[in-house]
């Protein structure tokens, strides 16, 4: 992939009105190049990894992101992950920056991994991601999680596609 880019979210099929169906063509064993990629930065409460307020939280990011026209529709993505058993961190993609959400840039060489599956598979999925890591020979440290739709759409759709993604 080329500095900067993801790949290709396709959002052409969006039959609940909420989360587009996930096609995980083109998104799995991707090498992703970031240098001052910019996210947005927010954090959601959470009760034992469990999320409270990720809902009010993503409305009002999104809300903001298109206020400034800073989403870029085919380079969509949000990567999550625990900083405590109490609150999550979510970097989302962004073109430029947006005001009132605070901006953050990612630097580095990272690896993709597609997973599908219930939510309660993430303890899993996270030391798969680490593997990979150390199999490059590299030390991983975080390991995100690209959602790639709400639990009712997961539902609607019948998959639950995960996005991993670690420094490699």
């Amino acid at each position: 992939m080329r500095t900067n880019e993801t790949p290709r979210y396709d959002a052409s099929v969006n039959t609940t009105g909420c989360c587009p169906r996930f096609s995980p063509d083109g998104w799995d064993g991707q090498d992703l190049h970031f240098n001052d990629k910019r996210f947005v930065k927010a954090t959601t409460h959470s009760v034992m990894h469990i999320p409270m307020n990720m809902g009010s939280v993503f409305a009002r990011v999104n809300k903001h992101i298109e206020d400034a026209g800073a989403s870029d529709e085919d380079q969509f993505i949000v990567l999550s992950r625990d900083i405590s058993p109490w609150s999550s961190e979510h970097l989302f993609a962004v073109a430029k920056p947006v005001p009132d959400e605070e901006m953050t840039t990612l630097s580095g060489n990272y690896v993709t991994k597609v997973f599908e599956g219930p939510f309660s598979q993430a303890r899993t999925w996270d030391e798969e991601m680490r593997q990979i890591a150390r199999a490059r020979s590299t030390e991983p440290s975080d390991v995100y999680f690209f959602y790639t739709t709400c639990p009712k759409c997961a539902k609607a759709y019948g998959k639950n596609y995960v996005v991993g993604v670690v420094a490699a």
